[in-house]
Protein backbone atom coordinates (compact mmCIF):
# COMPACT_ATOMS: atom_id res chain seq x y z
CA UNK A 1 0.00 0.00 0.00
CA UNK A 2 1.33 3.62 -0.59
CA UNK A 3 2.05 5.44 2.16
CA UNK A 4 1.77 8.90 0.50
CA UNK A 5 -1.35 9.88 -0.20
CA UNK A 6 -3.55 10.07 -3.76
CA UNK A 7 -4.99 13.87 -4.81
CA UNK A 8 -5.43 12.88 -8.01
CA UNK A 9 -9.22 12.44 -7.92
CA UNK A 10 -9.76 16.02 -6.74
CA UNK A 11 -7.00 17.27 -8.96
CA UNK A 12 -4.19 15.39 -11.48
CA UNK A 13 -2.15 18.82 -10.74
CA UNK A 14 -1.57 22.78 -10.39
CA UNK A 15 -1.25 22.58 -14.68
CA UNK A 16 -4.65 19.97 -15.28
CA UNK A 17 -6.88 21.56 -17.68
CA UNK A 18 -9.96 20.92 -14.64
CA UNK A 19 -7.91 23.05 -12.27
CA UNK A 20 -7.35 25.93 -14.56
CA UNK A 21 -10.44 25.39 -15.15
CA UNK A 22 -12.02 25.54 -12.15
CA UNK A 23 -10.19 28.59 -11.05
CA UNK A 24 -12.12 30.29 -14.24
CA UNK A 25 -15.16 28.49 -12.91
CA UNK A 26 -14.74 30.45 -9.47
CA UNK A 27 -14.40 33.62 -11.25
CA UNK A 28 -17.56 33.16 -13.23
CA UNK A 29 -19.59 31.93 -10.04
CA UNK A 30 -18.13 35.00 -8.31
CA UNK A 31 -18.96 37.41 -11.17
CA UNK A 32 -22.61 35.66 -11.13
CA UNK A 33 -23.18 36.20 -7.65
CA UNK A 34 -22.23 40.30 -7.99
CA UNK A 35 -25.18 39.97 -10.58
CA UNK A 36 -27.29 38.17 -8.18
CA UNK A 37 -27.17 40.78 -5.42
CA UNK A 38 -28.11 44.01 -7.78
CA UNK A 39 -31.09 41.50 -8.96
CA UNK A 40 -32.28 39.99 -5.63
CA UNK A 41 -34.45 43.05 -4.30
CA UNK A 42 -36.58 42.28 -7.49
CA UNK A 43 -37.21 38.73 -6.71
CA UNK A 44 -39.76 37.36 -4.35
CA UNK A 45 -38.61 35.91 -0.90
CA UNK A 46 -39.00 32.54 -2.01
CA UNK A 47 -37.39 32.61 -5.52
CA UNK A 48 -34.59 34.90 -4.34
CA UNK A 49 -34.14 32.54 -1.03
CA UNK A 50 -34.20 29.26 -3.16
CA UNK A 51 -31.81 31.10 -5.54
CA UNK A 52 -29.64 31.69 -3.03
CA UNK A 53 -29.10 27.82 -1.31
CA UNK A 54 -28.43 26.75 -4.95
CA UNK A 55 -26.11 29.30 -5.75
CA UNK A 56 -24.40 28.80 -2.62
CA UNK A 57 -23.89 25.27 -2.34
CA UNK A 58 -22.41 24.83 -5.96
CA UNK A 59 -20.30 28.07 -4.84
CA UNK A 60 -18.97 25.78 -1.89
CA UNK A 61 -18.47 22.74 -3.35
CA UNK A 62 -16.63 24.67 -6.02
CA UNK A 63 -14.05 26.42 -3.08
CA UNK A 64 -14.18 23.32 -1.36
CA UNK A 65 -12.29 21.05 -4.21
CA UNK A 66 -10.00 24.16 -5.50
CA UNK A 67 -9.06 25.22 -1.43
CA UNK A 68 -8.79 21.72 0.10
CA UNK A 69 -6.65 20.75 -3.21
CA UNK A 70 -4.12 24.05 -2.63
CA UNK A 71 -3.61 22.77 1.47
CA UNK A 72 -3.34 19.51 1.19
CA UNK A 73 -0.47 20.10 -0.79
CA UNK A 74 0.88 22.63 1.26
CA UNK A 75 0.54 20.41 4.21
CA UNK A 76 3.03 17.81 3.11
CA UNK A 77 5.19 20.69 1.04
CA UNK A 78 4.82 23.93 3.00
CA UNK A 79 7.47 25.51 0.34
CA UNK A 80 5.59 24.53 -2.64
CA UNK A 81 5.62 27.47 -5.01
CA UNK A 82 2.54 26.72 -6.98
CA UNK A 83 0.04 25.87 -3.99
CA UNK A 84 1.26 29.58 -2.09
CA UNK A 85 0.57 31.04 -5.75
CA UNK A 86 -2.56 29.72 -5.76
CA UNK A 87 -3.62 30.26 -2.57
CA UNK A 88 -3.09 34.10 -2.47
CA UNK A 89 -4.85 33.66 -5.90
CA UNK A 90 -7.84 32.10 -4.82
CA UNK A 91 -8.18 34.06 -1.41
CA UNK A 92 -7.71 37.29 -3.44
CA UNK A 93 -10.28 35.74 -5.50
CA UNK A 94 -12.64 35.46 -2.73
CA UNK A 95 -12.74 38.30 -0.94
CA UNK A 96 -14.42 39.72 -3.96
CA UNK A 97 -17.23 38.07 -3.11
CA UNK A 98 -17.93 39.39 0.78
CA UNK A 99 -19.07 43.08 -0.29
CA UNK A 100 -22.04 41.08 -2.66
CA UNK A 101 -22.55 38.33 -0.02
CA UNK A 102 -22.81 40.71 2.88
CA UNK A 103 -25.48 42.80 0.53
CA UNK A 104 -27.66 39.31 -0.03
CA UNK A 105 -27.49 38.16 3.81
CA UNK A 106 -29.20 41.56 5.03
CA UNK A 107 -31.39 41.11 2.38
CA UNK A 108 -32.39 37.63 3.64
CA UNK A 109 -32.37 38.77 7.10
CA UNK A 110 -35.17 41.33 6.42
CA UNK A 111 -37.20 39.07 5.39
CA UNK A 112 -40.97 39.38 6.55
CA UNK A 113 -42.47 36.20 7.71
CA UNK A 114 -39.24 33.87 7.28
CA UNK A 115 -41.21 31.33 8.56
CA UNK A 116 -43.73 31.16 6.40
CA UNK A 117 -41.43 31.04 3.26
CA UNK A 118 -39.55 28.17 4.75
CA UNK A 119 -42.72 26.35 4.76
CA UNK A 120 -43.71 27.00 1.72
CA UNK A 121 -40.47 25.41 0.15
CA UNK A 122 -39.00 21.67 0.42
CA UNK A 123 -35.63 23.22 -0.25
CA UNK A 124 -35.80 25.81 2.23
CA UNK A 125 -37.16 23.63 4.68
CA UNK A 126 -34.47 21.13 3.99
CA UNK A 127 -32.27 23.96 4.96
CA UNK A 128 -34.11 25.53 7.70
CA UNK A 129 -31.02 25.67 10.07
CA UNK A 130 -29.13 26.93 7.75
CA UNK A 131 -31.26 29.87 6.96
CA UNK A 132 -31.77 30.80 10.63
CA UNK A 133 -28.03 30.73 11.86
CA UNK A 134 -27.85 32.78 8.94
CA UNK A 135 -29.95 35.72 10.29
CA UNK A 136 -29.07 35.32 13.64
CA UNK A 137 -25.13 35.81 12.71
CA UNK A 138 -26.57 39.22 10.97
CA UNK A 139 -25.99 40.89 13.87
CA UNK A 140 -22.59 40.70 14.21
CA UNK A 141 -22.16 41.56 10.49
CA UNK A 142 -20.68 44.87 9.23
CA UNK A 143 -21.06 46.68 6.22
CA UNK A 144 -20.42 45.51 2.91
CA UNK A 145 -17.49 47.94 2.38
CA UNK A 146 -16.15 47.08 5.92
CA UNK A 147 -16.93 43.17 5.38
CA UNK A 148 -14.77 43.65 1.99
CA UNK A 149 -11.62 45.61 3.77
CA UNK A 150 -11.38 43.42 6.42
CA UNK A 151 -11.64 40.24 4.02
CA UNK A 152 -8.76 41.62 1.91
CA UNK A 153 -6.55 42.94 5.02
CA UNK A 154 -6.71 39.35 6.51
CA UNK A 155 -4.76 38.24 3.38
CA UNK A 156 -2.02 40.62 4.22
CA UNK A 157 -2.27 39.71 7.97
CA UNK A 158 -3.56 36.77 9.76
CA UNK A 159 -3.55 34.47 6.78
CA UNK A 160 -0.22 35.27 6.06
CA UNK A 161 1.30 35.26 9.13
CA UNK A 162 -0.43 31.59 9.83
CA UNK A 163 1.44 30.74 6.45
CA UNK A 164 4.56 31.62 7.82
CA UNK A 165 4.19 29.86 10.86
CA UNK A 166 3.46 26.98 8.53
CA UNK A 167 7.34 27.49 7.08
CA UNK A 168 8.78 27.84 9.96
CA UNK A 169 8.17 25.05 11.77
CA UNK A 170 7.91 22.51 8.90
CA UNK A 171 11.30 23.57 7.96
CA UNK A 172 12.49 23.74 11.58
CA UNK A 173 15.25 21.61 12.66
CA UNK A 174 16.47 20.17 15.23
CA UNK A 175 20.33 19.32 16.32
CA UNK A 176 20.56 15.89 18.60
CA UNK A 177 23.78 14.17 18.40
CA UNK A 178 25.00 15.59 15.58
CA UNK A 179 22.41 15.08 13.26
CA UNK A 180 19.57 17.86 11.88
CA UNK A 181 16.32 16.26 11.79
CA UNK A 182 12.77 17.84 11.41
CA UNK A 183 10.63 18.58 14.29
CA UNK A 184 8.20 15.94 13.58
CA UNK A 185 10.74 13.11 13.99
CA UNK A 186 12.08 14.56 17.16
CA UNK A 187 8.81 14.86 18.65
CA UNK A 188 8.08 11.34 17.97
CA UNK A 189 11.14 10.30 20.07
CA UNK A 190 8.65 11.06 23.37
CA UNK A 191 7.60 7.57 22.81
CA UNK A 192 10.39 5.74 22.43
CA UNK A 193 12.02 2.78 24.68
CA UNK A 194 14.98 4.44 25.99
CA UNK A 195 14.78 7.19 28.80
CA UNK A 196 18.27 9.03 27.69
CA UNK A 197 16.40 9.37 23.93
CA UNK A 198 13.52 10.76 25.25
CA UNK A 199 15.13 13.26 27.68
CA UNK A 200 17.97 14.21 25.40
CA UNK A 201 15.02 14.57 22.31
CA UNK A 202 13.02 17.22 24.63
CA UNK A 203 16.20 18.76 25.36
CA UNK A 204 17.24 19.43 21.83
CA UNK A 205 13.48 20.36 21.20
CA UNK A 206 13.71 23.06 23.72
CA UNK A 207 17.12 24.59 22.73
CA UNK A 208 16.06 24.54 18.93
CA UNK A 209 13.07 27.18 19.32
CA UNK A 210 15.90 29.72 19.78
CA UNK A 211 16.42 29.90 16.40
CA UNK A 212 12.48 30.38 15.40
CA UNK A 213 11.32 32.08 18.67
CA UNK A 214 10.67 35.42 17.86
CA UNK A 215 9.47 34.55 14.25
CA UNK A 216 6.50 32.29 15.65
CA UNK A 217 5.65 34.90 18.99
CA UNK A 218 5.28 37.54 15.89
CA UNK A 219 2.87 35.48 14.33
CA UNK A 220 0.97 34.94 16.87
CA UNK A 221 0.61 38.38 18.71
CA UNK A 222 -0.42 39.58 14.52
CA UNK A 223 -2.73 36.75 14.59
CA UNK A 224 -4.32 37.20 17.97
CA UNK A 225 -4.22 40.85 17.76
CA UNK A 226 -6.53 41.24 14.40
CA UNK A 227 -8.95 38.51 16.03
CA UNK A 228 -9.55 41.03 19.28
CA UNK A 229 -10.07 43.99 16.55
CA UNK A 230 -12.19 42.21 14.85
CA UNK A 231 -14.49 41.04 17.98
CA UNK A 232 -14.89 44.42 19.13
CA UNK A 233 -15.81 45.94 15.22
CA UNK A 234 -18.61 42.67 15.25
CA UNK A 235 -19.79 43.41 18.95
CA UNK A 236 -18.63 40.25 20.35
CA UNK A 237 -18.25 40.59 24.28
CA UNK A 238 -14.71 38.45 23.44
CA UNK A 239 -13.41 35.83 21.00
CA UNK A 240 -14.58 33.26 23.44
CA UNK A 241 -18.10 34.11 22.81
CA UNK A 242 -17.54 34.78 19.38
CA UNK A 243 -16.49 30.60 19.15
CA UNK A 244 -18.89 29.59 21.46
CA UNK A 245 -21.89 30.97 18.68
CA UNK A 246 -19.46 29.83 15.73
CA UNK A 247 -19.98 26.02 18.04
CA UNK A 248 -23.73 26.35 18.24
CA UNK A 249 -22.76 25.69 22.14
CA UNK A 250 -24.13 27.58 24.95
CA UNK A 251 -22.05 29.30 27.57
CA UNK A 252 -23.87 26.82 30.19
CA UNK A 253 -22.69 24.02 28.48
CA UNK A 254 -18.79 25.31 28.36
CA UNK A 255 -19.08 26.01 32.11
CA UNK A 256 -20.63 23.31 33.88
CA UNK A 257 -18.30 20.93 31.46
CA UNK A 258 -15.40 22.93 33.08
CA UNK A 259 -16.34 22.99 36.05
CA UNK A 260 -16.44 18.94 36.35
CA UNK A 261 -12.70 18.96 34.53
CA UNK A 262 -11.54 21.04 37.46
CA UNK A 263 -13.05 18.57 40.01
CA UNK A 264 -11.36 16.11 38.57
CA UNK A 265 -7.85 17.26 38.20
CA UNK A 266 -6.62 15.64 42.27
CA UNK A 267 -7.18 12.41 40.03
CA UNK A 268 -5.41 13.12 37.28
CA UNK A 269 -2.44 14.10 39.44
CA UNK A 270 -2.60 11.05 40.87
CA UNK A 271 -2.15 9.23 37.42
CA UNK A 272 0.75 11.46 36.68
CA UNK A 273 2.40 10.83 40.25
CA UNK A 274 1.90 7.12 40.13
CA UNK A 275 3.26 7.16 36.56
CA UNK A 276 6.46 8.84 37.87
CA UNK A 277 7.24 6.78 40.90
CA UNK A 278 6.71 3.76 38.60
CA UNK A 279 9.42 5.45 36.59
CA UNK A 280 11.53 6.33 39.43
CA UNK A 281 10.59 10.38 39.73
CA UNK A 282 9.86 11.46 42.99
CA UNK A 283 9.05 14.97 42.28
CA UNK A 284 6.31 14.46 39.65
CA UNK A 285 6.71 13.61 36.12
CA UNK A 286 8.91 15.36 34.21
CA UNK A 287 7.30 16.89 30.74
CA UNK A 288 9.62 14.17 28.70
CA UNK A 289 8.02 11.30 30.26
CA UNK A 290 4.14 12.05 29.71
CA UNK A 291 4.76 9.13 27.10
CA UNK A 292 7.51 7.35 28.26
CA UNK A 293 6.27 3.29 28.08
CA UNK A 294 5.64 2.26 31.23
CA UNK A 295 5.86 -1.46 30.66
CA UNK A 296 8.36 -3.72 28.61
CA UNK A 297 5.86 -4.75 26.21
CA UNK A 298 5.93 -5.24 22.61
CA UNK A 299 3.95 -2.38 21.43
CA UNK A 300 5.31 -1.73 18.32
CA UNK A 301 3.09 -1.74 15.15
CA UNK A 302 4.86 -0.93 11.63
CA UNK A 303 1.70 0.88 9.43
CA UNK A 304 0.79 -2.09 8.24
CA UNK A 305 0.45 -3.91 11.40
CA UNK A 306 -1.10 -1.12 12.68
CA UNK A 307 -3.73 -0.25 10.17
CA UNK A 308 -5.02 -4.02 10.10
CA UNK A 309 -5.31 -3.55 13.72
CA UNK A 310 -7.91 -0.61 13.32
CA UNK A 311 -9.71 -2.01 10.77
CA UNK A 312 -10.28 -5.35 12.86
CA UNK A 313 -10.98 -3.47 16.02
CA UNK A 314 -13.46 -1.07 14.27
CA UNK A 315 -15.07 -3.96 13.02
CA UNK A 316 -15.84 -5.06 16.75
CA UNK A 317 -18.47 -2.12 16.61
CA UNK A 318 -19.27 -1.69 13.00
CA UNK A 319 -19.08 -3.01 9.29
CA UNK A 320 -19.56 0.31 7.88
CA UNK A 321 -16.61 1.71 10.07
CA UNK A 322 -14.08 -0.99 9.29
CA UNK A 323 -15.26 -0.87 5.18
CA UNK A 324 -14.67 2.86 5.45
CA UNK A 325 -11.34 2.41 7.43
CA UNK A 326 -10.15 -0.25 5.07
CA UNK A 327 -10.82 2.00 1.64
CA UNK A 328 -8.85 5.15 3.09
CA UNK A 329 -5.89 3.13 4.03
CA UNK A 330 -6.15 0.99 0.28
CA UNK A 331 -7.04 3.41 -1.61
CA UNK A 332 -4.05 5.99 -0.80
CA UNK A 333 -6.58 8.38 0.90
CA UNK A 334 -3.58 9.04 4.05
CA UNK A 335 -0.18 10.33 3.80
CA UNK A 336 1.40 8.40 6.26
CA UNK A 337 5.11 9.77 7.75
CA UNK A 338 7.07 12.27 9.15
CA UNK A 339 9.12 14.04 6.37
CA UNK A 340 11.05 17.47 5.40
CA UNK A 341 8.24 20.23 4.94
CA UNK A 342 5.50 18.20 5.98
CA UNK A 343 3.26 20.17 8.73
CA UNK A 344 3.41 18.62 12.31
CA UNK A 345 0.68 16.54 13.83
CA UNK A 346 -2.38 15.05 12.51
CA UNK A 347 -5.57 15.67 10.63
CA UNK A 348 -8.69 14.45 8.58
CA UNK A 349 -9.69 16.41 5.92
CA UNK A 350 -13.20 15.50 4.82
CA UNK A 351 -14.35 16.10 0.87
CA UNK A 352 -17.73 16.06 0.82
CA UNK A 353 -17.54 17.42 -2.85
CA UNK A 354 -16.03 13.47 -3.68
CA UNK A 355 -17.83 12.14 -0.47
CA UNK A 356 -14.23 10.86 0.49
CA UNK A 357 -11.42 12.36 2.99
CA UNK A 358 -7.49 12.93 3.29
CA UNK A 359 -5.72 11.83 6.44
CA UNK A 360 -2.21 13.65 7.61
CA UNK A 361 -0.70 11.45 9.87
CA UNK A 362 3.38 11.48 11.26
CA UNK A 363 2.99 8.29 12.11
CA UNK A 364 6.35 6.44 14.33
CA UNK A 365 5.49 3.03 14.86
CA UNK A 366 3.74 3.51 18.51
CA UNK A 367 0.59 2.21 19.47
CA UNK A 368 -0.03 6.10 20.02
CA UNK A 369 0.18 6.22 16.28
CA UNK A 370 -2.60 3.36 16.33
CA UNK A 371 -4.54 5.71 18.69
CA UNK A 372 -4.14 8.62 15.86
CA UNK A 373 -4.67 6.75 12.92
CA UNK A 374 -8.47 5.63 14.57
CA UNK A 375 -8.89 9.18 15.99
CA UNK A 376 -8.36 10.86 12.09
CA UNK A 377 -10.66 7.83 10.71
CA UNK A 378 -13.45 8.50 13.50
CA UNK A 379 -13.16 12.45 11.67
CA UNK A 380 -13.24 10.33 7.94
CA UNK A 381 -16.02 8.44 9.20
CA UNK A 382 -18.17 11.48 10.33
CA UNK A 383 -18.34 13.22 6.98
CA UNK A 384 -18.99 9.37 5.63
CA UNK A 385 -21.54 10.08 7.61
CA UNK A 386 -22.60 12.81 6.26
CA UNK A 387 -22.48 11.97 2.95
CA UNK A 388 -26.20 12.03 2.22
CA UNK A 389 -26.63 15.40 3.68
CA UNK A 390 -26.34 18.52 1.44
CA UNK A 391 -23.46 20.71 1.06
CA UNK A 392 -24.73 23.74 3.59
CA UNK A 393 -25.79 20.70 5.97
CA UNK A 394 -22.50 19.11 5.83
CA UNK A 395 -20.84 21.52 8.58
CA UNK A 396 -21.15 20.74 11.84
CA UNK A 397 -19.23 22.73 14.35
CA UNK A 398 -15.62 22.07 16.61
CA UNK A 399 -17.35 20.86 19.51
CA UNK A 400 -18.82 18.00 18.15
CA UNK A 401 -16.32 17.26 15.01
CA UNK A 402 -14.48 15.50 17.89
CA UNK A 403 -16.90 13.37 18.84
CA UNK A 404 -16.81 10.74 16.25
CA UNK A 405 -12.87 10.33 16.04
CA UNK A 406 -12.32 10.42 20.09
CA UNK A 407 -15.65 7.37 20.02
CA UNK A 408 -13.24 5.85 17.44
CA UNK A 409 -9.94 6.20 19.53
CA UNK A 410 -11.98 4.52 22.76
CA UNK A 411 -13.11 1.47 19.91
CA UNK A 412 -9.68 0.30 19.43
CA UNK A 413 -8.69 1.06 23.41
CA UNK A 414 -11.47 -1.15 24.73
CA UNK A 415 -11.24 -3.70 22.07
CA UNK A 416 -7.22 -3.97 22.40
CA UNK A 417 -6.96 -4.53 26.12
CA UNK A 418 -9.79 -7.23 25.58
CA UNK A 419 -7.18 -9.12 23.98
CA UNK A 420 -4.01 -8.35 25.22
CA UNK A 421 -1.67 -9.98 27.89
CA UNK A 422 -0.82 -8.34 31.11
CA UNK A 423 1.44 -6.32 29.97
CA UNK A 424 0.03 -5.12 27.02
CA UNK A 425 -2.91 -4.46 28.55
CA UNK A 426 -1.15 -2.65 31.05
CA UNK A 427 0.53 -0.40 28.52
CA UNK A 428 -2.81 0.09 26.32
CA UNK A 429 -4.19 1.20 29.64
CA UNK A 430 -1.94 3.90 30.12
CA UNK A 431 -1.83 4.85 26.62
CA UNK A 432 -5.68 5.56 27.07
CA UNK A 433 -5.39 7.44 30.27
CA UNK A 434 -2.13 9.20 29.10
CA UNK A 435 -4.14 10.56 25.66
CA UNK A 436 -7.33 11.30 28.01
CA UNK A 437 -5.05 13.18 30.53
CA UNK A 438 -3.77 15.12 27.71
CA UNK A 439 -7.24 15.97 26.32
CA UNK A 440 -8.48 16.44 30.27
CA UNK A 441 -5.42 18.23 31.41
CA UNK A 442 -3.17 19.41 28.65
CA UNK A 443 -6.12 20.87 26.69
CA UNK A 444 -7.10 22.94 30.30
CA UNK A 445 -3.69 24.39 30.69
CA UNK A 446 -4.10 25.14 26.66
CA UNK A 447 -7.45 27.03 27.71
CA UNK A 448 -6.28 28.71 30.45
CA UNK A 449 -3.13 30.19 27.96
CA UNK A 450 -5.11 31.27 25.55
CA UNK A 451 -8.06 32.81 27.93
CA UNK A 452 -4.80 34.81 28.90
CA UNK A 453 -3.08 35.42 26.07
CA UNK A 454 -6.10 36.98 24.85
CA UNK A 455 -6.53 39.02 27.91
CA UNK A 456 -3.25 40.45 27.79
CA UNK A 457 -2.98 40.97 24.16
CA UNK A 458 -5.56 43.44 24.47
CA UNK A 459 -3.19 45.75 25.71
CA UNK A 460 -0.08 45.03 24.00
CA UNK A 461 1.80 42.88 22.12
CA UNK A 462 3.26 40.17 24.34
CA UNK A 463 7.23 39.42 24.32
CA UNK A 464 8.63 35.91 23.92
CA UNK A 465 9.57 35.49 27.89
CA UNK A 466 6.01 36.38 28.37
CA UNK A 467 4.39 33.91 26.02
CA UNK A 468 6.50 31.18 27.87
CA UNK A 469 5.72 32.69 30.68
CA UNK A 470 2.11 32.14 30.53
CA UNK A 471 2.67 28.51 28.88
CA UNK A 472 4.29 27.52 32.12
CA UNK A 473 1.74 28.93 34.40
CA UNK A 474 -1.26 27.56 32.76
CA UNK A 475 0.52 24.10 33.16
CA UNK A 476 1.15 24.86 36.78
CA UNK A 477 -2.45 25.55 37.41
CA UNK A 478 -4.09 22.14 35.45
CA UNK A 479 -0.71 19.79 36.26
CA UNK A 480 -0.30 21.12 39.71
CA UNK A 481 2.10 18.83 41.25
CA UNK A 482 1.54 15.74 39.00
CA UNK A 483 4.36 17.14 36.88
CA UNK A 484 7.91 18.15 38.03
CA UNK A 485 7.86 22.32 37.93
CA UNK A 486 11.78 21.91 36.84
CA UNK A 487 10.71 20.11 33.56
CA UNK A 488 7.66 21.77 32.41
CA UNK A 489 7.36 22.99 28.33
CA UNK A 490 7.47 26.92 27.61
CA UNK A 491 7.25 26.88 23.85
CA UNK A 492 4.11 24.46 23.46
CA UNK A 493 2.45 27.58 21.83
CA UNK A 494 4.64 27.53 19.12
CA UNK A 495 3.91 23.89 16.65
CA UNK A 496 0.48 23.53 18.16
CA UNK A 497 -1.08 24.70 15.25
CA UNK A 498 -4.66 25.26 16.84
CA UNK A 499 -3.05 29.33 18.51
CA UNK A 500 -2.68 30.11 14.64
CA UNK A 501 -6.82 29.71 13.37
CA UNK A 502 -7.84 33.46 13.37
CA UNK A 503 -11.21 31.93 12.13
CA UNK A 504 -11.67 29.20 14.77
CA UNK A 505 -10.15 30.40 18.34
CA UNK A 506 -9.99 28.22 21.66
CA UNK A 507 -9.13 25.50 19.63
CA UNK A 508 -8.74 23.24 22.60
CA UNK A 509 -12.08 22.65 24.78
CA UNK A 510 -13.67 21.47 21.83
CA UNK A 511 -11.41 18.39 21.93
CA UNK A 512 -12.71 17.95 26.21
CA UNK A 513 -15.86 17.93 24.83
CA UNK A 514 -15.48 15.34 22.22
CA UNK A 515 -13.93 13.03 24.56
CA UNK A 516 -16.01 13.33 27.29
CA UNK A 517 -19.53 12.92 24.90
CA UNK A 518 -17.75 9.84 23.34
CA UNK A 519 -17.45 8.29 26.55
CA UNK A 520 -21.36 8.70 26.97
CA UNK A 521 -21.78 7.74 23.42
CA UNK A 522 -19.82 4.54 24.16
CA UNK A 523 -21.78 3.87 27.48
CA UNK A 524 -24.94 3.79 25.72
CA UNK A 525 -23.24 1.58 22.90
CA UNK A 526 -22.38 -0.99 26.14
CA UNK A 527 -26.17 -0.97 27.24
CA UNK A 528 -27.54 -0.95 24.00
CA UNK A 529 -25.41 -3.22 21.90
CA UNK A 530 -25.14 -3.71 18.86
CA UNK A 531 -28.41 -2.15 17.74
CA UNK A 532 -26.38 1.69 18.75
CA UNK A 533 -24.26 1.26 15.77
CA UNK A 534 -27.38 3.26 13.34
CA UNK A 535 -28.43 5.53 16.23
CA UNK A 536 -24.95 6.49 16.28
CA UNK A 537 -25.05 7.02 12.60
CA UNK A 538 -27.87 9.33 12.58
CA UNK A 539 -26.45 11.31 15.33
CA UNK A 540 -23.44 12.19 13.40
CA UNK A 541 -25.60 12.63 10.08
CA UNK A 542 -27.76 15.31 12.33
CA UNK A 543 -24.69 17.41 13.06
CA UNK A 544 -24.78 19.82 10.66
CA UNK A 545 -28.58 20.71 11.55
CA UNK A 546 -28.55 21.91 14.89
CA UNK A 547 -27.29 23.36 18.29
CA UNK A 548 -24.76 20.98 20.22
CA UNK A 549 -27.59 20.73 23.00
CA UNK A 550 -30.30 19.62 20.55
CA UNK A 551 -27.63 16.98 18.76
CA UNK A 552 -27.27 15.50 21.94
CA UNK A 553 -30.84 15.59 23.00
CA UNK A 554 -31.34 13.42 19.99
CA UNK A 555 -29.20 10.54 21.54
CA UNK A 556 -30.78 10.77 25.26
CA UNK A 557 -27.93 13.48 26.74
CA UNK A 558 -27.98 16.51 28.35
CA UNK A 559 -25.18 18.50 27.89
CA UNK A 560 -26.35 20.71 30.39
CA UNK A 561 -26.38 18.74 33.19
CA UNK A 562 -23.22 18.77 34.76
CA UNK A 563 -24.08 14.98 36.06
CA UNK A 564 -23.51 13.98 32.17
CA UNK A 565 -19.96 15.27 32.36
CA UNK A 566 -19.52 14.08 35.62
CA UNK A 567 -20.52 10.23 35.01
CA UNK A 568 -18.41 10.92 31.34
CA UNK A 569 -14.97 11.75 33.61
CA UNK A 570 -15.77 9.16 36.08
CA UNK A 571 -14.98 6.50 34.00
CA UNK A 572 -11.52 7.85 32.91
CA UNK A 573 -11.24 7.92 37.40
CA UNK A 574 -11.89 4.14 37.21
CA UNK A 575 -9.00 3.44 34.88
CA UNK A 576 -6.75 5.57 37.14
CA UNK A 577 -8.25 3.57 39.76
CA UNK A 578 -7.19 0.34 37.73
CA UNK A 579 -4.05 1.43 36.78
CA UNK A 580 -2.69 2.34 40.15
CA UNK A 581 -3.37 -1.21 41.19
CA UNK A 582 -1.64 -2.72 38.67
CA UNK A 583 1.04 -0.66 39.34
CA UNK A 584 1.28 -1.47 42.56
CA UNK A 585 1.25 -4.64 41.75
CA UNK A 586 4.25 -4.54 39.60
CA UNK A 587 5.99 -3.88 42.28
CA UNK A 588 4.68 -5.86 44.73
CA UNK A 589 5.80 -9.02 42.58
Amino acid sequence: MSTDWDLTEIYPSFEDPKFLNDIEELKKRIEDFKVFETRIHDLEAVEGLEAYIRKLSDFSALTSRLGSYVSLILSVDTTNAEALKYSDIIDGMLTSIVEPMTKIEKWIADIQDLDTCIESSALLKTHEFFIKELVAMERYSLSAKEENIIANMRNTGSNAWAKLKDQLISTHMVKLDDQELPLTMVLNMAYDENKEVRKKSYEAEIASYKKIEQGVAACLNGIKGEVLTECALRGYASPLERTLIASRMSQETLEVMLEAIQESLPAFRDYLKAKAKHLGYSNGLPFYELYAPIVDADMKFDYEKGSEFVVNQFSTFSTHLADFASEAIHKSWIDVYPKAGKVGGAFCSNLHFIKQSRFLLNYGDSFNDVVTMAHELGHGFHGECLKDQTELNADYPMPIAETASTFSETIIKKAAIKEAGHDEALAILETEISGCTQVIVDIYSRFLFEKHLFEERAVSALSVERIKTLMIEAQKAAYGDGLDENYLHPYMWTWKPHYYYASSNFYNFPYAFGLLLAKGLYAKYKEEGPNFADKYEQFLAYTGKATLEDVALSIGIDLKDKAFWQTSLQTIIEDIEEFKELINDAHSN
